[in-house]
């Protein structure tokens, strides 16, 4: 979900207090470039200029202050620096991407409160065509992806704690919603969806909860049933996990740490083991980690601190993880990406509005800051297209 300068622990407070249905700084209004659905004709191109070089996705929230401009493209030179392509229309508080299987599709989450959508974006012939949106199902969806078959969508919602799916169409428009779950618990913010490395279970991870939630997923109807529901200490305030196979690293955003979790891919169950710090030991003030991603070749893993305002980067082991160390990043990197070579990582940094770029070597996995900026206000989330 959006943060801005309330502190997540106390605003869960307060939103449960005052029967809220959306997040810290939230305007609880629908923007009329929302309002269409996969019915209506696809939107055609915006006129951009299409410098040589990795086409790049970028989505902040148009409804935040500063605002932001939705979903734009940018190219990434051959220096490795960002580089304005234009603005795409009617995808507005674009905060999270997922694409299809054959990279051809694009789908946003639109993060408007109550009543978000969730939106496609047709890439194949490598300029964006906005091909139209639907409701996602539940409130405040802040986390999207695609099931490998590429015949679903799946979205989870923070502000109600709820997991949507969708069916995908042969055209990439957004179909049918054939599910809709909401997890138990007095407040469940569920933050992120995904499918495991065995194609066989849907992952749900709940902030507000406490807790992880495995499900079996039935491809012929559409519907989850489920299959484990992970309890995690009181508290700890889980938003993303990443995949490693047969074992998983849970980022924790009120707790500032890592849960390495093993997963029986059979059974379809995970089970708790090292847990470790994101932070430099002498690190002191407030901290909520936000998104966490291992390399291709599963040799490190990265996290990112808002509040430290760093990168922390983990060296993978037959244990666990091993702490390496930070880089510094702008302010609150709510997200960030490996580029496709993964040399180097991109800060999508909230607040201060800009995305940053660091160096990676590939040997020791350490990052090295650049002077490489991309101003964008309200900044979410970022992907390539490559």
């Amino acid at each position: 979900m959006r943060d801005n300068a309330m502190p997540r622990r106390r605003f869960l407070t307060a939103a449960g207090a005052l029967g809220l249905a959306g997040a810290a700084g939230v305007v609880a209004t629908t923007s009329t470039a929302c309002a269409t659905t996969s019915s209506a004709a696809p939107q055609p191109a915006p006129a951009m200029h299409h410098a040589a070089g990795l086409m790049t996705l970028i989505g902040s929230y148009t409804s935040a202050s500063p605002a932001g401009r939705g979903l734009e493209v940018a190219t990434r030179n051959d220096a490795g620096a960002l580089e304005p392509s234009g603005v795409v229309d009617g995808v507005p508080d674009a905060s999270f991407f997922a694409w299809s299987p054959d990279h051809k599709y694009l789908y946003v989450t639109n993060e408007i409160v109550p009543n978000g959508t969730i939106t496609a974006v047709d890439l194949s012939q490598h300029h964006p065509v906005v091909l139209g949106s639907q409701p996602s199902g539940g409130a405040g969806p802040t986390h999207i992806s695609a099931h490998p078959s590429g015949e679903f969508i799946f979205t989870a919602h923070y502000t109600d704690g709820t997991v949507a799916v969708h069916r995908r169409n042969a055209d990439g428009t957004i179909g049918e919603n054939t599910d809709l779950v909401k997890h138990p618990g007095a407040e469940p913010h569920a933050h992120q969806v995904l499918v495991d490395p065995s194609k066989q279970w849907v992952v749900a991870v709940d902030l507000g909860a406490d807790a992880v939630f495995v499900y079996a997923f039935d491809t012929a109807t559409g519907k989850l049933t489920q299959h484990q529901h992970l309890e995690l200490p009181a508290g700890t305030g889980p938003r993303h996990l990443a995949f490693n196979y047969e074992r998983a690293y849970l980022l924790a955003e009120l707790k500032s740490e890592i849960t390495v979790l093993d997963w029986d891919l059979d059974a379809g169950r995970f089970t708790p083991g090292q847990v470790i710090g994101t932070r430099e030991p002498d690190a002191s003030g407030e901290n909520f980690p936000a998104e966490i991603a291992i390399t291709r070749d599963a040799k490190f893993a990265y996290a990112s601190n808002r509040g430290d305002n760093n990168i922390a980067t983990f060296a993978i082991t037959g244990e666990g993880l091993e702490f390496r160390g930070t880089a510094p990043t702008g302010d609150w990197p709510r997200h960030f990406a490996l580029d496709p070579e993964q040399t180097s990582l991109y800060v999508a940094n909230q607040r201060s509005g800009t995305i940053t770029r660091l160096t990676r070597d590939p040997n020791s996995g350490a990052l090295t800051p650049t002077e490489d900026v991309y101003e964008c206000p309200s900044v979410a989330a970022i992907t390539f297209h490559g």
